[in-house]
Parts: structure tokens; sequence; C-alpha cells
């Protein structure tokens, strides 16, 4: 089906096993039990603290940890074991009732009473201002039952919702297309890399990598993370080697390059993203990058970028450019990847030669625990359903199809470019603001008026992500019936122990106040943006509906569409359009250059003196670098906790 050699690369870089093995004994239950009550209220209070929780590094800290425990106790941690640690510290980190702690404060909020919204929130998001609840700072209360009971009913459709349409992506575009999926073997190869035993690691190479990648992470992080973070402390300004998060060019270019946000990026870890990802589609990234510097002047003379002004900085460059062309253009770009994979799925049906193998969907693997294809586009249907029966009870006023429009049509079509843009390129679709033109839209030609929609459980998810997820659970040979196992036994813990700590992390201070200054800090900024944006339900207008443009929608479509054609006339590799996608003004662009640097010095340098053994090692490579980052991140976090809980005593 394609002919690029990097993809097929990319496809063989790391074989599923033969043998694949549940993972799932009393280790696991341990390990969710530990995640839990362990590393879950650290990730929560340092959000609450500095904005950042744990992030990878729990991951990996959870797995080196249990494996040294297994150690001593005269045994070791099967690859599947580990995988599945893994996988379930994920699913605890998103800790679902911290959303609880931001509604309390949506509920009192300046914001709130600012714009006279204060009345319109519904109870089943927080309790009114003046319960009782509110003033004690208590979740266990009665004015709080059905917001948490709504909270644990959606959460537990999400959880089982994972193994629908997410799953039944995942036979399509990996077992049937065989698309690569570029970044899944960086999670599969650092868990196999954590499994070898004593002996391998003696011998074999995924360790020795890992560690040198951890080294190399933790060196960074100690100049990048750690340093700023304790000077910081003992200084009245911290001391930052490498600017955070870039060096900021845009006011020095804004003459000669008006528009244009311009900047540099110096986070290392980029360079070594770019050694991973497929090489033509970071050079089409580079190329996106290169079309938006030379495009945007030429828009800005012409009109089409009248929002951008001299003065502005990188975010606000990037935000106004959006809001004048990129948002439509992009949302063209991503139906043109749409269009594109339907074709090639519909080419498939009509070649004689390299005919997709649909048969695989009904005889999967054996012993890899897949659930039956149609078992899980019910499970798909019947979520669905759920959804928008709890959004018709929810919010009876706004027009019933629209819910249907949700997630029978636009989640399929996202789902499936996304999945496409992590199979060929490991790179995740959103198009900006579609939800909230819906809602914008209800209002103003349908009558609605309120702002309990933007509230409500409403049926938009993106399932392409979870392909790369069931990839690695493949590529770790961990059969599927050991995840649900772990699903079953993991959710109530997040569940109990997210409600246990969000109360506690209450209870201790008021959210926000001086113990929490992130939240002190920003949540009054986000409050009022989101809040801002809810008024236009009310209004039945508003500026970003106004924002959406049909004709840069189409032009953007056609430009994909076109810039394809011409790759497949002239024999150039089609990552390149899934490259330009990102590369075009879709986000902030001052990491392209390192990434870039990475794919350069991967491909022309650390390949021609490997070999093909250098795509085995890149993944490990960037695993072993993410684990340190993180590992010198928690450091410097747990210094910082403990010379600010030591500052507070009374002497």
């Amino acid at each position: 089906m394609y002919d690029d050699k990097e993809l097929q690369e990319y496809r063989d870089l790391l074989k599923p096993p033969d043998h694949f093995e549940e993972g799932f004994d009393w280790k696991t239950i341990i390990g969710a039990v530990f995640i839990g009550f362990l590393m879950m209220p650290g990730s929560m209070y340092l959000q609450l603290v500095i904005g950042q929780g744990i992030g990878p590094a729990a991951r990996w800290v959870t797995i080196i940890l249990f494996a040294e425990i297994a150690k001593r106790s005269y045994t070791e941690l099967k690859q599947q074991e580990i995988f599945l640690l893994y996988y379930m510290a994920g699913a605890a980190l998103a800790s679902p009732f911290s959303g609880l702690l931001w509604n309390q404060y949506l509920v009192q909020s300046d914001a709130a009473k600012m714009l006279g919204l204060t009345e319109f929130i519904p109870t089943w998001v927080a309790p009114s201002p003046g319960s009782d609840s509110l003033l004690e700072r208590t979740f266990f209360h009665r004015d709080w039952l059905i917001p948490i009971l709504l909270l644990v009913g959606s959460q537990l459709i999400q959880r089982v919702d994972h193994f629908g349409l997410g799953y039944a992506l995942y036979r399509i575009t990996s077992d049937v297309e065989k698309l690569p999926f570029p970044m899944a073997p960086v999670g599969a190869l650092g868990t196999m890399a954590l499994a070898e035993s004593t002996e391998d690691k003696k011998t074999g190479w995924k360790w020795r990598i890992f560690s040198i990648g951890g080294v190399i992470g933790l060196l960074f992080g100690a100049v990048y993370v750690l340093l700023p973070a304790l000077s910081g402390l003992l200084f009245t300004e911290p001391i930052r080697l490498i600017p955070i998060p870039w060096i900021e060019l845009t006011r020095y270019t804004e003459d000669s390059l008006p528009a244009v946000a311009t900047g540099l990026q110096l986070d290392l870890g980029l360079v070594f993203i770019g050694m991973v990802l497929p090489f033509w589609a970071v050079i089409g990234g580079l190329v996106g990058l290169v079309i938006t510097i030379i495009a945007n002047p030429i828009l800005h003379s012409y009109g089409v970028l009248h929002r951008w002004h001299q003065g502005m900085a990188t975010v606000e460059t990037v935000f106004a450019n959006n809001f004048d062309f990129y948002m439509s253009f992009g949302i063209g770009l991503g139906l043109a990847i749409g269009v594109i994979g339907v074709y090639h799925v519909v080419k498939s049906f009509r070649s004689s030669s390299g005919k997709l193998d649909f048969s695989i969907l009904f005889n999967p693997p054996k012993d890899r625990g897949d659930i039956n294809f149609w078992v899980s586009i019910a499970i798909y249907v019947v979520s669905t359903l759920a959804y928008v029966g709890l959004c018709l009870f929810l919010v009876p006023d706004f027009p019933w199809y629209f819910f249907i429009i949700y997630g029978f049509l636009y989640t399929p079509i996202i789902s499936y470019i996304t999945a496409r843009m992590e199979g060929i390129a490991g790179q995740f679709v959103s198009l900006p603001l579609v939800r909230e033109a819906s809602f914008i839209a209800g209002a103003k030609y349908f009558g609605y008026q309120g702002i309990e929609i933007w509230y409500a459980p409403i049926p938009i998810h993106n399932y392409g992500e979870a392909t790369v997820h069931f990839r690695e659970i493949e590529l770790t040979g961990t059969s599927l019936r050991g995840i649900i196992k772990a699903e079953i036994v993991v959710f109530p813990v997040v569940m109990i122990a997210s409600l246990l700590f969000s109360q506690f992390l209450w209870r201790l201070a008021p959210i926000p106040s001086g113990s929490y200054p992130y939240a002190q800090e920003l949540w009054h900024l986000q409050a009022l943006n989101g809040l801002l944006l809810q008024t236009s339900t009310l209004e039945g207008n508003s500026l970003f509906f106004q924002a959406l443009s049909v004709k840069t929608l189409s032009a953007g479509l056609g430009f994909g569409l076109i810039t394809y054609f011409l790759l497949n006339l002239f024999g150039l590799p089609v990552l390149l359009i899934y490259g330009v996608v990102r590369g075009l003004g879709q986000s902030t662009p001052h990491g392209i250059i390192l990434e870039v640097l990475g794919a350069l010095l991967g491909r022309f340098y650390f390949l021609k003196k490997y070999g093909k053994n250098w795509r085995h090692y890149a993944p490990v490579l960037l695993a072993g670098f993410s684990c340190g980052m993180g590992l010198a991140g928690m450091f410097a976090m747990g210094c910082t906790l403990i010379l600010k809980s030591l500052g507070r005593l009374a002497y």
C-alpha cells in the first residue's frame, strides 16, 4: 500500500512477539495501590503549586522501584508486569477528582461574579455559593452527591469506551493497513529495557542505551530544571543558563518578518524526538515552517492577518494568526488528511495487487487477547448513546441532533484522521474550536440560551491516540486480557484515592491561596478566559464563531490535496505532507529547529555509524532521556517543597 521505504523500516523496528502473556498478578494489584495512594497525591499537589505534575517520571520511577524490590526478593518482574505498571501509572495520574477542585473555585470566582455567570453555573457542576460544603471545604456533603456521581459515571463510561472505537481503529490501521506507528516503540522498548535480567544487562544493549539516555537526561535536567529551582529558593531571581520555555525573538524580527513568531526552544529532548520520528515527517515540519515564514508577511500585507501588530510576542502572534487564518486553514488541512486516508482505503478495494486483507479483523493473532471487532463497535455505539442520554438529561434545551453529530459523525472522522497521523508520522491531530463553534452556532441559529452545555459530557472524542497505546501493548507481548483486568483494578483505586486526596488538599488550605501559588497566580486568568467564551451562548454571538471561514477552510483542503497529488506525481515521500500539516502555524514553531537537527544527526551520522540498529537504539535512548529528565524534575520539586516548608516554620 505504501511505497515509502522509511515506513517499512519503522514497521519492522520492533516486531510483535509470538508469545503473549497477561502479566496480571498480585504485584500488579500492589502497584495499583502504590500508584494511587503515593504517586497521585504528589502529582496533584505539584499541579497546584507549580503547574506541572510528576509526568513521565512517575511511570519510570514506579517501574524501577518495583524492579529493585523484586530483585531483593530473589525474583524478577516480567516484561508484561512492567508494562502493566507503566500503563496503570498513566491512568492514575489523570486524577479525575482534581476537576472538582477547579469547579468549587469556579462557582465562587471573581471572574464568574464579574461576568454575571454565577447563577448560571448548574448545581450538577458544583454547589451554589453559600452552600455549607463550600464554607466547610468538604466534598463529603450531600450538595456534592450529584456532581460526584456524574463524574464517576462519566469516567466509567470513558474507561469502557476506551475499548470501543479506539480499539477498532487500532485493528484497522495496525493489523489491516500495517501503519508503522513510529512513537509506539518508545514506551515499548523503554519497558523492555527495564525488564532485562541481571545477566541480560551484561550483554544486552537495551539497558545500556537506556542508561546512557538516563544520564544525559539527568545532566541536562540538572541545568534546565534543577538549577533554576534551587537558585530561585536561595536568591531573589532564579539562575537560568538555558531560557525557559524559549528564546523570544519575535520583537527583534517583526520589522523584517511581520506576523511571524520567531524564537528558539533549547530543550534537548526535542533532538531525541527528532531522531525517533520519521525523517521526512520532520523535514515536512521544516517545510511547513518555511512556508509560514514566507506566507505570513504576505498575508499580513494583504490584510488577512489583520489582528497582528508590532509588539506582540510569540503566544499573542500565534493566537492572532490562528484566529485570522490558520484555525480555518488547519481544519481544511486536517480534512485533506482524512480524504487521503479514505482514498487509500477505497483504492485498496479496487486494486487487484496489494489488496488489504480485512479478514485479519476477524482472525487476530493467537493469545493476543483481542476483543471481537463487532463487540468493539458495539461498545462504541452503546457508550456514545450513554453520553447522548446524559447530555439530553442535563441540557434538554440544546438541539439533540448536535449530540448525534458529535458522537457518530465528527468523532469517527477526527479519530480516523488522528489514527492515520499517529500511525504514519507519530502526530496528534486536533481541530481547534470545533466544540466551541458548535455551541455558539446552537445559540446563534437554534435558540439555545445558557451555559450548561459547556459542562455537559458531550460525545466529542478523539480516539486516534488510543491506537498508539494498543500498539504498545502488542509490542510488549501483553495480552489485552491483562489490560482489561488492570483497568478493573485501577479504576476504583483511582476514584477513591483521587477523591480522598482532593478533599485532603482542600482542607489544608483554600484553593487557590498562598499555599498553592500556581493556582493563585493563574486560575483567575484561566477562569476569565473560559467564562468569557461561555457568555457567547447567552448573548448568541461571538468573535470566535466569526473566525471560522469556509473560504479559508476550503483553501486548506485544496492545498492539502494538491500537495499530496504533486508528491505522488514526483515520487516524493508522502510523509512530507504529514509534516507540513504540523509545521503550518499550528503551534509554537520554535522547537522544530532542534527536531530537524536531531533528524539530520540520526540519518546522516548515527544511521551511518550503527546501521539499521540505530532504529532500535533511538527509541530506547529517548525513553531513558525522559526518565532522567523526570528524575531531575522530581528532585527539584522535592527540594522546593521541603525548603519552602522549612521557611514557613516559626523561629
